[in-house]
């Protein structure tokens, strides 16, 4: 912050310049020079404390700290004020030291008698006017911690931090985030051109390549050579409708009625029953067709009209680049110019019209040819990528991959690992926390902007959206209570006690009807508070609360067998009828939210389970856990596996972060491991470099690699996929602090 005050101090001067105002200039000047907050540069203040103490200026010291609790401490909430003290406690005992510490007892003799009214009645202070008195008080035991250089260095690093996190804080005047906008806007245009010179250069790399080689041509049926891209689509979508897929009907059971009717499956395809059990099952399915048939109707007119729309800009595009290119050859021949022009579209024409298989064959032995400057199409990417993977996605070869990525943006307000990531329900807000227990709520729809921070003196361990009203936060912490924090206000609304017994909250769970959610609470770890270091281990006993979110009482308690145990995770299909959680003991366990007790429960992992979720069409849930596997349950069979993939470590933890000197910082998973895109048919994972998106697939392996989004110096620890129409976000959270928002584009198959 104290860069871009600075900044935009030389922006205004120059503004005043320009507008002759040179008395308001000098008054900006002398201001300037006499500001005792000095630019918001935390240095430059703990410098001028440091003076103040080391040339005995008692009064200027006290004034100048009066000062700063004027301007600054004041606008805190009241529950600062404690750690506000304590700074100004160890300030004055700071200079007190000094002076014993050069000799100098006159000044520490003075400073108790001009001291003595305001701190006699401090208990701190009590023992400390007996200091002058004691011939070496740096032996005394209870005394020598304060004359020691490692008391000394902790202060002034406290006081360096808390004044870095108050600025940091604090509300910005739109001059510093115009400024901000200003630097974001000059590196978007340095990409950009980088990026347009590499395309440049893979043109004519690709021009000369073609000049030297000779092209075979195959002959073409004359409805082949007048389709674009867009037709080859459109052939593919009918053929894909001729298709014949046959699927059994599952057993049915009491899920059934949980469960939606009518949902896809993760393949995106309807499934054809063979065999009817009841008539009413035939009556919904001959009620279903007519439905079918006219989404049918309503997507091939809507092909057909983009396929005009866009074989219109490529004709225009087409012959636009054929007249330059006829320009810049006006030296040559004029049946040399057509000769070349008439390859080159028969070349561009030949390309698109090849099978999906001889497209796949090409890119594997990567023999990828960059675009043609005839076709007039020219790619967009939002980071600079091999030469060969910028090729392919010039001439449109990553057509056969589900996603495209358009731009990776960073939200960089965090200055620790991430804990949590998540996307409210309307996909407008987000909420992230980090280890230090800083909670941003931002937007990055149509900006990225910071819209409110939360700092709570108490650890913060767990956060969750509420479903009704969107703009509701519950925060989870680890000292017994939960905060419903409202985001648009500013405010808490409520703070409710759970449990003194299980005071930490793990898991925050909410109703998708809105009306409760639900809390696990755990007992303290005996092994110690580093929560980024270690998980509660097996034996520490938990609870499964359910709140009521209006009248913010408890409504129940869940059992957990076969022992009450620490719930790290808990999520519900979508309209709240059934929950999910994954425990410590490696157990999954299915409730029942009609009835408020246990469907069932199976042994899922070794270890403890780290993140569940519901399947697209509820049929299944997924898990991650500490054994590194990501499975699939079908929950109408107890314990029966559908699939089982084993992921790298980095992908499920615990994640290591190393730095200088042997240095490693290890943080245990606690927000989402993995989520799915709209559709159910893609997940993204974590890894050491950014996120990674996978195909779910039938068969082995059940995963299938599609994309790596990258971006991230550190481990990403959770991830979050916020998807609206054809374009979605997908978030992934480091331990640096950083947040990417990758920017996808979904290709319709």
């Amino acid at each position: 912050m104290g860069s871009a005050v600075e900044r935009t101090d030389e922006h205004v001067r120059e503004y005043l310049i320009y507008r002759g105002f040179t008395n308001t200039l000098k008054q900006l000047d002398s201001e300037i020079k006499a500001d005792k907050e000095k630019g918001f540069r935390v240095d430059k203040i703990i410098d001028q404390l440091l003076q103040f103490i080391h040339c005995y200026e008692l009064s200027a010291l006290k004034d100048y700290w009066l000062y700063l609790d004027r301007r600054l401490f004041c606008r805190l909430e009241d529950v600062y004020r404690t750690t506000v003290n304590k700074l100004r406690a160890s300030l004055y005992r700071y200079y007190v030291v000094n002076t014993i510490q050069r000799g100098n007892l006159e000044k520490t003799q003075e400073f108790f008698q001009k001291q003595a009214v305001e701190l006699q009645g401090q208990p701190e202070w009590r023992d400390w006017f007996i200091l002058p008195f004691i011939p070496a008080p740096e032996q005394n035991p209870a005394f020598a911690p304060f004359f020691s250089r490692q008391w000394s260095d902790t202060f002034l690093v406290s006081l360096h931090n808390f004044l870095s996190v108050l600025f940091q804080c604090m509300p910005q005047p739109v001059l510093l985030s115009f400024d901000a906008e200003v630097q974001k806007t000059t590196s978007l245009t340095e990409e950009n051109e980088q990026l347009r010179q590499l395309v440049f250069a893979l043109q004519t790399e690709s021009r000369d390549q073609r000049d030297g080689d000779e092209v075979v041509h195959h002959k073409l049926p004359l409805y082949v050579q007048n389709m674009d891209r867009l037709g080859d689509t459109e052939l593919d979508l009918v053929s894909s409708q001729r298709a014949v897929s046959v699927a059994t009907t599952p057993s049915r059971n009491f899920f059934s009625t949980f469960l939606p009717q009518g949902r896809r499956t993760p393949g995106g395809k309807a499934q054809q029953v063979t065999s009817v059990s009841s008539p009413s099952q035939t009556a919904v399915g001959r009620k279903d067709q007519p439905t079918s048939q006219s989404l049918k109707s309503k997507d091939a007119a809507q092909v057909k009209e983009a396929k005009s729309t866009f074989s219109q800009a490529s004709t225009s595009e087409l012959s636009i680049s054929q007249s330059q290119h006829s320009n810049q050859q006006t030296n040559q021949p004029t049946h040399s110019r057509h000769k070349k022009i008439q390859a080159h579209e028969k070349e561009r024409k030949e390309l698109f019209s090849k099978p999906s298989s001889q497209l796949q064959e090409k890119k594997e032995v990567g023999e990828l040819e960059p675009p043609n400057e005839t076709s007039g199409e020219v790619p967009y990417s939002s980071s600079s990528n091999s030469r060969n993977g910028a090729a392919a996605e010039s001439v449109g070869l990553s057509a056969d991959l589900p996603f495209i990525k358009l731009s990776q943006e960073e939200y960089g307000e965090h200055h620790s690992s991430i804990m949590h990531c998540r996307v409210d329900c309307s996909g407008r807000r987000v909420a992230s926390l980090d280890v230090d227990g800083v909670i941003k709520v931002w937007s990055f729809n149509p900006i990225m902007q910071t819209k409110a921070t939360i700092m709570s003196k108490s650890p913060l361990l767990s956060l969750e959206w509420a479903t009704k009203p969107d703009r509701l936060l519950l925060l989870g912490s680890g000292v017994g209570t939960v905060r419903l924090y409202d985001t648009e206000a500013k405010k808490n609304l409520y703070e409710m006690n759970i449990d003194e017994t299980h005071p930490r909250i793990l898991s925050l769970a909410c109703s998708p009807s809105g009306s409760s959610f639900v809390c696990s609470a755990a007992a303290v770890n005996r092994i110690g508070h580093a929560e980024s270091a270690h998980r509660l281990p097996m034996q520490v006993s938990g609870q499964l609360l359910l709140w009521d979110t209006k009248t913010v009482k408890q409504q129940l308690q869940f059992s957990l067998e076969p022992e009450p145990v620490a719930i790290n995770c808990t999520a519900f299909n979508h309209n709240g009828n059934l929950l999910v959680t994954g425990a410590a003991d490696g157990v999954i366990r299915l409730f029942d939210m009609q009835q408020y007790e246990s469907a069932m429960s199976w042994r899922a992992h070794d270890g403890e389970v780290y993140s569940v979720e519901f399947s697209y069409d509820e049929n299944t849930v997924f898990s991650v856990g500490e054994d590194g596997k990501f499975i699939q349950w079908n929950i109408h069979r107890c314990g029966v596996k559908q699939s089982e993939q084993v992921l790298p470590q980095d992908a499920t933890g615990p994640f290591v972060l190393s730095g200088y000197s042997g240095y490693k910082q290890v943080q245990v998973p606690r927000g989402r491991l993995f989520t799915f895109d709209s559709e159910g048919q893609h997940v993204l994972t974590c890894s050491s470099s950014g996120g990674i998106i996978y195909k779910l697939t039938n068969g082995e392996p059940a995963l299938e690699n599609l994309l790596s989004l990258g971006g991230h110096k550190a481990p990403v620890v959770t991830v979050d996929w916020c998807s609206a129409l054809d374009c979605g976000t997908c978030l992934t959270a480091s331990m640096d602090g950083k947040i990417k928002l990758s920017t996808l584009l979904a290709q319709k198959s």
